[in-house]
């Protein structure tokens, strides 16, 4: 493993050519992303943590973005969940390897509005409804028939649409406060530029070492 290792030389991060709103920056990187073909470019690893401290991380899909944060959807009894309830609040990191760029999020999370929730649950594919109802995620089962033999009993109960949103799934919004664009650079001399949210709502931007 110690003689793995590339260059990072494509792109280069500069002030200058950055917007001073991260949310507005990071929808520019978003764009490119998708322009570029990357795989999954919205997804991103959350970060929590429960009551006691114990980190855990994972992979979500980024499904919204408004100008204060960033929302995924899962359930609510969940291991994220529950670690949310106790500790609500997050980190979110995207690589998008493709860019040889990084982009860090932190802050406060809660959760999206009912009808919202709602609203996205009825525009996912029918099989993505039935297993939200399947089975509490993160729970444990006793072998693949038992997971698949829940699938069926929901399809049974909910042949056809309109499937209804379950009382115990929706949507997260993490508020960011904090946002690190990463850009990889030759000789590990990586571009870092971290804006921090004041409570008056503007940000500030400065520039991390390596």
């Amino acid at each position: 493993m110690k003689d793995l290792r590339r260059e990072y030389a494509s792109r280069s991060l500069d002030e200058a050519d950055t917007n001073r709103d991260p949310v507005a920056q990071f929808r520019v990187w978003f764009d490119e992303a998708l322009k570029s073909h990357v795989i999954d470019a919205n997804a991103m690893s959350l970060a929590t943590a429960s009551s006691a401290g114990e980190p855990s991380v994972r992979t979500v899909l980024l499904k919204d973005l408004d100008a204060a944060g960033f929302v995924f959807f899962t359930q609510y009894d969940s291991a994220k969940g529950r670690d949310l309830a106790q500790n609500p609040r997050a980190s979110l990191l995207f690589y998008w390897a493709e860019l040889e760029r990084q982009v860090r999020v932190s802050g406060q999370v809660t959760r999206v509005a009912r009808e919202a929730s709602a609203a996205y649950f009825a525009s996912r594919p029918l099989d993505s409804q039935w297993a939200a109802w399947t089975a509490t995620q993160s729970s444990e089962l006793p072998d693949r028939a038992a997971l698949e033999q829940q699938f069926a009993a929901v399809q049974q109960r909910y042949p056809e649409p309109p499937v209804p949103c379950p009382p115990d799934w929706g949507g997260y919004h993490v508020a960011a406060e904090r946002i690190e664009f990463w850009q990889g650079r030759p000789g590990r001399l990586h571009d870092r530029l971290l804006y921090t949210r004041h409570d008056d709502g503007t940000w500030t931007r400065v520039r991390l070492a390596p």
